[in-house]
């Protein structure tokens, strides 16, 4: 009985210490749980004979603003064990991303969410925000797997004033980890796959551990290769995860939380159309020591950890929950040049073991506060974070002096703090009214020996500085159904070079914008659905192109708009099978790269008792443009190619079997077939050009599988 209820107790803790958190994280973990008086159903997530459980995403019924959580269920039997949080969140509505090496085989950061880019749109690990301080983007590769993850939620707004991050405008991805298990278990695991890819791994759960004060944790290591989809693209990536729960009092718990990362990759930056039409979709790198896209010319290393302590308690009517964390990135790199046939003097690189280096560490602390005040809530709170930023580049020229990378050598800081409050008024059980508002200030010091911009040294110091306020409102129409609506404000700081240079630096303007949006969510044993419709105004939209000297130029480009509708539904049909769908159509007002103007997704899902699991979900992108910014060797303009939309098909199976050996507990078999029918042909931009000013590009990865085996005991 001490048992269950400590169990209980603990479940609690920190289920209570996500509530404080703010309302994206309480959406997590709300997956369909309804009233059993409410007519509808009952049943929650846990039953495999439901919508709720099988949904690939679907929206929450406590949400202010349009959102999709995918579940670790759809995780665990949707994805490889090396995918990243890109991989995961692409089947949510208004998402598309493509990894051009296959799944976990590249960092490469092409995620667009509603025309939103990398560096638009926040990335959270269990709340706490985590990006590159020189332009907010983020580096998919270098951190957390699915392995370790325990759901994702894909917020597709601003947030309330209690979300915190860099870049929140364009949105949140909020990476949750998954929980210990309960009881002790050792789990190895090994996949194997196209393009000679292999992961294996082991995982120790201490369960909950009596004698420890009911502490419990788990600890991950996992080692993954591949040759990858694009010739002579290798990656090699070890990760190490580990997580641990311990309470303190009835009323207090604490959490530990680590992660180890080293990835090491050869990886090209894309081909020219005509260069793919030639040599194939599978053009990458070069075994020709006098070409620029050799092998060995083109090596880069990933080095990362991720460390925080949680310490959440409940004291009366307070929830207060304070993380204090460090994260680290370093990118050791040797990259030739932007153009797989351009050829090189071999003995301009040969004696350099590395070109390029890009280090950062940040650290910080995030504290929340949340009173309950009869049925409303007071909440408030505080995000502090301090990075400290390196990096410097060599010079390497081809023939005709044409850049391939350009010096630079660069000292920065960046300081973030960003305090909120916010109160949920609940005039009735039914209705919550929540004003709010956030102060973002964001202080960047820059001290270059080496600016490519200004041609020599530079250093400067800005502040920008917003008042962020936002407005929710929340109606139960019923118990399974819920209506929402929302006005909130964003705010982005410029890139770190986003500057014109003459005599002095004169600095771009910050990204504002405002963000209307209204939705509603259903809920039941049978069906999930849930719609919403949005409007962003962007009085500030920032756009870059790269002139013919190798160089980024960022202009502000004026205001822009984007809206649009997004839908997303499950529809249980009975005897374990479930159709799956979601539309979106999106506008903007201004042309953005690899923005398709509409997503849609179709599937059919089966599941039983937990033991058998089959999904065949396709997903259409549709029309977009890609190569903006691309010039001529004389610094012309070139067109941006237009690209038709496209559809691809997976197939994901598991099996499970309980006890199929006298000292095993459950062994899983998995198979998935991604891109079943094969499709191939050039789909996105790589956000480069060769030394013409001709785009670089990355083609479909063509039909491809994976079968993974694991067992604990």
């Amino acid at each position: 009985m001490e048992k269950k209820f400590t169990r209980k107790l603990l479940a609690q803790l920190i289920l209570g210490a996500i509530a404080a958190n703010s309302t994206s994280l309480v959406h997590a973990y709300d997956l369909g749980v309804v009233s059993a008086g409410s007519g509808t159903g009952g049943q929650s997530a846990s039953n495999t004979a439901s919508a709720p459980y099988q949904a690939p995403t679907q929206g929450s019924l406590v949400a202010t603003e349009p959102q999709s959580v995918i579940s670790q269920q759809y995780i665990q039997t949707n994805t490889t064990g090396a995918s990243n949080y890109t991989d995961i969140a692409q089947i949510a509505p208004s998402v598309w991303s493509v990894s051009p090496n296959g799944a976990g085989g590249s960092d490469w950061p092409g995620l667009s969410m509603r025309a939103f880019q990398d560096g638009q749109y926040n990335v959270t690990f269990d709340g706490i925000p985590f990006a590159d301080g020189a332009d907010f983007t983020h580096h998919v590769s270098s951190y957390f797997m699915s392995q370790d993850t325990g759901n994702v939620v894909v917020d597709r707004g601003p947030g309330n004033a209690a979300t915190i991050g860099d870049a929140t405008f364009g949105g949140t991805i909020a990476i949750h980890s998954k929980d210990p298990g309960q009881d002790a278990a050792f789990t190895p695991y090994v996949s194997a796959g196209s393009f000679n890819t292999r992961m294996a791994g082991v995982q120790f759960d201490t369960g909950v551990m009596q004698n420890y004060g009911y502490s419990s944790g788990f600890v991950d290591y996992k080692n993954y290769s591949t040759d990858g989809f694009l010739n002579n693209d290798h990656s090699q990536r070890g990760n190490l995860f580990m997580k641990f729960i311990k309470p303190i009092s009835d009323n207090t718990a604490i959490k530990l939380v680590a992660m180890q990362n080293t990835t090491q990759q050869n990886f090209s930056l894309g081909a020219t159309a005509a260069e793919i039409a030639q040599y194939g979709s599978r053009f990458g790198l070069s075994q020709d020591p006098n070409n620029s896209y050799f092998i060995g010319y083109n090596q880069d290393k990933f080095t990362s950890d991720f460390e925080y302590i949680d310490l959440n308690t409940r004291q009366g009517s307070w929830l207060l929950d304070n993380k204090l964390y460090t994260f680290a990135y370093r990118h050791d790199g040797l990259s030739a040049g932007t153009d797989p046939l351009a050829t090189i003097a071999a003995q301009n690189l040969a004696g350099s073991p590395q070109i390029g280096l890009t280090q950062y560490r940040s650290y910080g602390d995030v504290f929340r506060a949340t009173d309950r005040i009869g049925l409303s809530d007071l909440k408030f709170g505080l995000w502090i974070d301090r990075q400290n930023h390196l990096s410097w580049t060599n010079n390497i020229t081809q023939p005709g002096s044409i850049y391939v990378s350009t010096n630079q050598a660069e000292n920065s800081n960046d300081t973030t703090i960003q305090p909120y409050v916010e109160y949920a008024w609940r005039p009735t059980t039914n209705l919550t009214v929540t004003p709010g508002v956030k102060f973002n200030s964001f202080t960047r010091n820059y001290n270059a020996s080496m600016d490519p911009t200004a041609g020599g040294p530079l250093n400067y110091s800005k502040t920008w500085t917003a008042t962020l306020p936002s407005l929710d409102a929340h109606y139960y129409l019923a118990d399974n159904w819920s209506v929402y609506g929302q006005v909130a404000k964003g705010f982005t700081p410029p890139p770190l070079q986003s500057f014109n240079y003459s005599n002095s630096v004169q600095f771009i303007n910050s990204q504002t914008t405002t963000n209307y949006q209204a939705g509603s969510v259903w809920k039941s044993d049978k069906l999930t659905l849930s719609g919403d419709v949005y409007y962003i105004d962007n009085s500030n939209a920032i756009q870059s192109y790269t002139n013919n000297q190798g160089l980024t130029v960022f202009s502000n480009a004026g205001v822009a708009r984007y809206k649009g509708f997004e839908g997303e539904a499950t529809y249980y049909i009975g005897s374990g099978f479930s159709v799956y769908g979601n539309y979106t159509r999106n506008e903007a007002s201004i042309f953005a790269q690899n923005a398709p103007n509409s997503t849609a997704a179709a599937g059919l899902i089966y599941a039983k008792e937990k033991r058998i699991y089959a999904s065949l979900i396709a997903k259409e992108i549709g029309q977009r443009y890609s190569g903006f910014g691309a010039v001529d060797a004389n610094g012309n303009p070139i067109a941006p190619i237009h690209m038709g939309s496209y559809t691809v098909v997976n197939f994901n199976t598991t099996y499970s079997i309980r006890h199929l050996f006298d000292w095993s507990q459950e062994t899983k078999i998995q198979l998935m077939v991604n891109n079943l029918l094969n499709k191939t042909g050039i789909i996105q931009s790589a956000g480069g050009f060769d030394t013409n000013g001709n785009p670089l590009f990355y083609a479909m990865v063509e039909r491809n599988f994976m079968v993974n085996f694991s067992t604990s005991f």
